[in-house]
């Protein structure tokens, strides 16, 4: 399984990480967490001392997630002039709910060729979930669904 806690990042980001030119995984659940939504051009009006910060804060107590979203807010107005969206947060989240896969994650490995069992999805920490279930919608590109079903040990990576 993969542990975010030392690199905050999946491997299937690699490729913007270090520059943080996208909103790493680790922030877009951060951002459900705390109701705002966040658009890439609000991302990249921030500081790359502030982008990391928001990478490093926690955000999963109620307490932490109204800080995370009063700094996120100001930040973003004193950049851009504008505050971002609300976003309605979910008193259960899909990602919380290890009892079913949802609909379109099955949809998304079974495009790639995949299945996945309930135990398997039971055993992903709650980011992996929110990562697949983010992955996995129908107006994402869906390039790093597959990268992230090898990541999560949950199909065989190839040789």
């Amino acid at each position: 399984m993969t542990d975010l806690s030392q690199t905050n990042f999946f491997e299937f980001e690699a490729d913007f990480t270090e520059s943080l030119r996208c909103i790493p995984m680790i922030v877009r659940y951060k951002l459900d967490t705390c109701g705002v939504k966040l658009k890439l051009f609000h991302w990249n009006q921030l500081s790359q001392t502030q982008r990391q910060q928001l990478v490093e804060t926690p955000c999963a107590t109620a307490l932490e997630a109204a800080a995370y979203r009063t700094q996120l807010r100001d930040w973003v107005q004193q950049q851009t002039g504008n505050l971002p969206s609300d976003l309605p947060v979910e008193a259960q989240p899909a990602w919380m709910d290890a009892s079913q896969i949802p609909e379109s994650v099955a949809t998304a490995a079974a495009a790639v060729g995949q299945t996945l069992s309930l135990i398997q999805w039971q055993h992903l920490l709650p980011i992996q979930r929110f990562a697949l279930i983010k992955l996995s919608r129908s107006q994402h590109e869906n390039a790093n669904f597959l990268p992230a079903l090898q990541e999560f040990h949950l199909v065989a990576a190839p040789i």
